[in-house]
Formats: C-alpha cells, sequence, structure tokens
C-alpha cells in the first residue's frame, strides 16, 4: 500500500507551529489541510481528551462564525495523537496566510468564558468530557510561544 504523506514527515524534527499537510483538488476547489501541532511530538506530553474536545467545540464555534472563513472551513478536528488539529480550507492557501486566523481563533478560546458551546446532552455525545481550564491555559501557551512569534521554523515541514 501506498504510505500516507503525514506519516514521511521525521516527527523526531517536527516543531510546533501550522503546517500545510496536504492540498486536494474536488472539482475545481483546492481544500488546503493544515497541520495545527499544538505540542512537539515525541518530546512533551500530549494533550488529555477534555481539553482537545473542549478545543475542537471552541475552534469549530469560532470558525464557523468567522465573517471571512464561515464558508471556506470544511472540518476542524483532533490528530490521533492527540498532538494537534487538522483544519481544512477550501482554497488553495500558505501556512503564514492564516496565522491571523488562528491567533484571532486561540484568543478567542483562551478568554472564553462561560459554558462551552454544544457542551450539553443534546449538543454532543460525549459532553462530560472537557476541560475549559486546560483548554485556555494551551491556547495561551501556544498564541505565546508559538503564533505571537511564529518563523519559518513553524511553518515548513523539516526534510
Amino acid at each position: 500500500m501506498k504510505q500516507i504523506a503525514s506519516f514521511t514527515i521525521d516527527h523526531m524534527k517536527l516543531l510546533r507551529g501550522v503546517y500545510v499537510s496536504r492540498k486536494d483538488k474536488v472539482g475545481t476547489e483546492v481544500l488546503t489541510t493544515f497541520d495545527i501541532r499544538m505540542t512537539r511530538p515525541n518530546f512533551e506530553p500530549v494533550m488529555n481528551t477534555a481539553e482537545i474536545h473542549t478545543i475542537e467545540h471552541l475552534a469549530a464555534t469560532y470558525l464557523r462564525n468567522h465573517p471571512d472563513y464561515a464558508d471556506k472551513t470544511i472540518y476542524f478536528g483532533p490528530m490521533g495523537c492527540r498532538t494537534g488539529f487538522y483544519l481544512i480550507l477550501a482554497g488553495d492557501y500558505q501556512s503564514k496566510e492564516i496565522i491571523s486566523l488562528l491567533i484571532g481563533m486561540f484568543e478567542f478560546i483562551k478568554d472564553f468564558e462561560g459554558e462551552v458551546p454544544g457542551a450539553s446532552a443534546e449538543g454532543c455525545g460525549n459532553y462530560l468530557d472537557m476541560n475549559l481550564n486546560m483548554a485556555k491555559y494551551l491556547a495561551n501557551r501556544f498564541l505565546e510561544e508559538v503564533l505571537y512569534s511564529v518563523t519559518e521554523a513553524n511553518l515548513i515541514y523539516p526534510n
């Protein structure tokens, strides 16, 4: 079988950052998949499911209500390895083009107060598995340590 492209990235060299994972053509539209890597693979602890779940709910709410990206957002969800998230946008993008979008999204998460959108038995299949405080901490950490001072090393996959 053909190896999946994301499995060919050297995860021992991969830093936290925002990477173009792949681009797919669907009809005439390009879909760009971003690898939003919040923890360094194999070097630091992965995120727990509760904070991942909370980030997913808040990020999806932010993106689906964004004035410019609501209609371009195809998917936002966690990686199975629990080191980050995938974001799929309709359009042909480079990582640096969405940094301001991600800064806004993670600031929204960091500053969020109240009930997590969709965190109810009616709105979610596992609504009790949420950790808003840890989600806020991780969002702030990613902002402070990566997004606010992003470099090429955080935007382009290592060789």
